[in-house]
């Protein structure tokens, strides 16, 4: 059966990773239920075949097949049924971010969608501010040398984007944000002095936040498991075996979710953030390198 104009629509603004997990949900509810994929299918009234590409991803699901699933399943519990209809991409409005699709890769469209689904986030930077941390002046500067080829009104966009993204941090009930920082990120000068000690002022008033951590990796601490890349372990709200974790690359994301890789990442930030400085004396290191670029001359006219 061809896809409807909604369904693409849907499968577009639905990540295939939670596609996959939202699969792997329902898969389980049915082994639970003691029902082979053709019995299900059955007694859906469907083919065998479309229980399968539900299971793997590779189908986009209805709000009633997801429904109707459930009933096959004898699943009464109402959080559960909601949280499978979210995965399937119903109960909520199109995202904000697909307004910017002409602009925004479907990895960062797929990025934010699941960064808005969370309820916690754990991030390893090694670079840069994180996102959801960045202030207008350094989200553009950065924008501009990574991006050179960009034209005002995408880099605009962008950072835009970047903005919006921060709200969830803000919304009711907030992201929880847990971000280990490795102090390269704090001295990377990004956009000038001024810029970076406005980004390192923000970040000081953002670690006061209840639902932000922030800590500090030291250059003192050495090498450690980080310094091979960026990642970030989502979290979802009542079903703890959601989790995913995203890598950065430089012209995409990957997303991981295999339950194995999954521990592993959620191993290795645990002891990143143990070898880092606490909350208190990593505001203080921020504070203090901030005031250092607080004391740096502007650069004169000439020299821009």
């Amino acid at each position: 059966m061809p896809h409807t104009e909604e369904a693409w629509e849907t499968m577009e603004r639905v990540p295939a990773v939670r596609r996959r997990r939202l699969g792997a949900e329902l898969r389980r509810l049915r082994d639970l239920a003691g029902l082979t994929s053709g019995e299900a299918a059955e007694r859906a009234g469907w083919h065998q075949s479309k229980v399968s590409r539900i299971e793997t991803g590779r189908s986009s699901v209805r709000a009633e097949d997801v429904n109707l699933l459930l009933d096959v399943y004898a699943v009464r519990d109402r959080d559960v049924r909601d949280l499978l209809r979210t995965l399937a991409g119903y109960g909520h409005q199109r995202g904000w971010w697909h307004d910017f699709r002409e602009v925004l890769p479907v990895e960062y469209r797929d990025f934010i969608s699941l960064e808005t689904g969370a309820c916690r986030a754990r991030s390893m930077e090694t670079s840069v501010v994180p996102g959801l941390l960045q202030t207008p002046a350094y989200a553009h500067a950065l924008t501009v040398d990574v991006m050179p080829h960009l034209g005002r009104r995408e880099v605009d966009a962008l950072v835009d984007v970047r903005i919006a993204r921060q709200t969830v941090l803000h919304q009711d009930p907030p992201l929880e944000l847990t971000a280990v920082l490795d102090e390269a990120v704090l001295r990377r000068e990004v956009g000038g002095p001024e810029v970076m000690a406005g980004q390192l002022r923000s970040l000081a008033e953002a670690a006061e936040l209840p639902q932000v951590s922030l800590h500090v990796l030291p250059f003192a601490a050495g090498g450690h498991i980080g310094v091979t890349g960026s990642f970030v372990i989502f979290s979802f709200p009542r079903i703890a075996d959601l989790d995913v974790v995203v890598l950065d690359h430089l012209t995409s994301s990957l997303c991981v979710d295999r339950k194995e890789d999954i521990t592993a990442y959620a191993a290795a930030f645990a002891r990143l953030r143990d070898r880092a400085l606490p909350c208190a004396e990593s505001a203080a290191l921020i504070a203090g390198i901030g005031s250092e670029f607080s004391r740096m001359p502007r650069p004169t006219k000439e020299a821009l």
